[in-house]
């Protein structure tokens, strides 16, 4: 059997992966390879060796090679990847030069395996219903494209995301969840088990649940304040926080979180100036990439000496509160109507 997983939703994939794990006799019969380090000649050798003492084995390869330039998606192998040698006879540099050569080779491969060996192929994109892997998986097993979900199918997601935990969510929880969350499965389904324990089985999720327990959603509610300051709406900024602190939010956490985001709004307005791109700006500072896009929307609104007198302030409320100096509440409305002035 060749299972080929493919798509750019990989928290699905290897949800997959796990659940044809459980499904197989394997035991110690295991092996996963790095789709950019394994040579082909490996992969087929452990493909067709016999398991020992369970019925099946199961080959696991994760990625592919990476493309050579100017290779397009389904261009055909100029080499025999199998042999080493080129059309010609002529001895090949390497038993894999490109990615096209290497699928090409394993589609092959394929149709040729014991019938105890389960193939996996996880792919972080997807295919073409014309790529050869595509074509192999559809005649020899199963070819599974996941995708990311979006808007109503998010939601979608997370009810039945919750189900599985044995839990229900409100509809205007799960929209809270897929709004400030992103699309990041695999961060909603760590909310959704946290959210489904504190509940208990068969219990329902509320949007307080949500609000109370989400670290996420707390800290887009605060991106919400922060989008309001740099509006320069003081007022809203001030109705959500005092949201916040009614929420039970403590003032100390909360200018935690403040100065956490302008430090952020700091570094990707330095690198968005390099000429950096989003993506680039989340890799480089290891931030989730839905935090990056926010930022990038809002420092627009601000200088670096705006950000960094706002960082100076922040730093004089945080030693504030510490010392007692002053009321919380009274000493974060005073940092909102100075803020950014």
């Amino acid at each position: 059997m060749f299972y080929l997983l493919h798509g750019d939703d990989e928290f699905s994939s290897r949800e997959q992966l796990k659940k044809l794990r459980t499904q197989g006799d394997f035991g110690y019969n295991q092996d996963v390879y790095n789709g950019a380090e394994v040579d082909l000649k490996t992969l087929i050798i452990t493909s067709d060796t016999l398991p020992f003492l369970s019925e099946q084995r199961l080959v696991v390869l994760d990625g592919l090679p990476k493309k050579k330039r100017g290779e397009t998606q389904t261009s055909p192998a100029a080499t025999d990847t199998q042999t080493g040698k080129g059309k010609k006879g002529k001895k090949a540099k390497s038993a894999v030069l490109t990615r096209a050569g290497f699928e090409k080779a394993l589609a092959e491969h394929v149709a040729q395996m014991p019938e105890a060996t389960v193939l996996v192929a996880l792919v972080d994109e997807p295919l073409d219903p014309a790529h050869l892997l595509v074509k192999a998986a559809e005649k020899y097993g199963k070819a599974i494209q996941s995708t990311v979900p979006k808007g109503a199918a998010l939601e979608k997601w997370i009810v039945n995301r919750a189900k599985a935990t044995h839990a229900k969510i409100m509809p205007d929880a799960a929209a809270l969840l897929a709004n400030f969350s992103g699309n990041n499965l695999r961060l909603l389904a760590n909310e959704l088990d946290k959210l489904a324990t504190y509940v208990g089985r068969d219990a329902t999720i509320t949007i307080q649940d949500v609000r109370r327990l989400s670290a996420q959603v707390q800290e887009a509610r605060i991106f919400d304040l922060t989008d309001a300051l740099a509006q320069r709406n003081r007022k809203q900024a001030l109705n959500i926080l005092h949201d916040l602190l009614a929420d039970g939010e403590a003032p100390i956490k909360l200018v935690s979180t403040i100065t956490f985001q302008v430090r952020s709004l700091l570094l990707v307005k330095e690198l968005a100036q390099k000429g950096m791109r989003s993506s680039q700006i989340a890799s480089t500072l290891g931030m989730a990439p839905f935090v990056v896009d926010k930022c990038f929307r809002q420092v627009g609104n601000f200088s670096v000496s705006q950000l960094e007198d706002v960082y100076r302030q922040l730093m004089a409320t945080d030693a504030a509160l510490k010392r007692s100096r002053m009321a919380p509440e009274m000493a974060l409305d005073l940092l909102l109507v100075n803020f950014g002035a």
